[in-house]
């Protein structure tokens, strides 16, 4: 889709872009891809509304936190009223998901199912981005275009699976692009120019890929920083064009 540039590329141009005019929701906010995305879009002058599930403290004063529970449709229904009665969302980003629960680790034969990891998988990688999807699109203007993101996996490619396990994972990151396609097809009908994409931020050095880290290739590990810097020009760069597709943090299509 782009050019792949340098962090430092990125860097040059996000400084010069701290009048950047727009209000960004960003689900997750404080994890790694989250905050850093955060920052970010702070630094780059934008005003951004932070959600996370306990309160968390920004240093960037364009940065405002809420907590929402997300297991609360009440509170959650309430905090989403709250927000749209003063802030209507330019860009939403979601960055919650999960690999590990608890002690599990990804399967890695088919022995090694276990019903509740892969419901609980389902539960933070596919559902909850759906919900916030849904709370979050059915609130928007006729007359607001947007861009909505979330965080996917390329090993949520049915076509680029090679390797097998990860039964769990692989399937909720799947599922989760199907419901991008589906509602990139229906909000396209109210929002003509709007974009809902997932994205593939690489392997991130955070407490999801510690246990894998060993077998990533040397340079192919990045921080946090590193990731969002490149994830922001990707969201950057969409058009209606690209909605409904997942994309990596190159801005290469992956293909389903």
């Amino acid at each position: 889709m782009f050019l792949m540039v340098t962090v430092n590329v990125l860097c040059c141009k996000i400084s010069s872009m701290n009048d950047l005019q727009k209000n960004v929701l960003i689900f997750g906010a404080n994890g790694a891809i989250g905050g850093s995305l955060s920052t970010l879009y702070a630094n780059a002058g934008a005003s951004v509304f932070a959600v996370t599930r306990n309160p968390h403290v920004f240093e960037n004063s364009n940065i405002k936190n809420t907590v929402v529970n997300y297991d609360d449709d009440h509170a959650f229904e309430s905090a989403m009223d709250s927000l749209f009665s003063e802030y209507v969302p330019d860009i939403i980003v979601v960055a919650c998901g999960a690999l590990c629960i608890g002690e599990k680790m990804p399967e890695k034969s088919v022995v090694d199912i276990d019903a509740q990891y892969m419901e609980d998988l389902y539960r933070v990688n596919t559902i909850l981005p759906t919900m916030i999807m849904k709370r979050v699109i059915s609130r928007m203007p006729r007359d607001r275009d947007f861009k909505f993101a979330a965080l996917s996996a390329r090993v949520g490619s049915i076509s680029d699976n090679r390797l097998g396990g990860w039964y769990g994972y692989r399937a909720s990151k799947a599922a989760l692009n199907m419901i991008i396609k589906t509602a990139s097809i229906e909000v396209r009908r109210k929002h003509k120019n709007s974009v809902i994409v997932g994205l593939h931020p690489g392997t991130v050095d955070s407490d999801l890929s510690k246990p894998f880290q060993n077998s990533v290739l040397d340079g192919k590990l990045f921080s946090s920083d590193q990731s969002a810097q490149y994830l922001f020009e990707v969201i950057e760069n969409l058009t209606p064009a690209d909605s409904g597709k997942v994309f990596d943090w190159k801005g290469d299509i992956i293909e389903p």
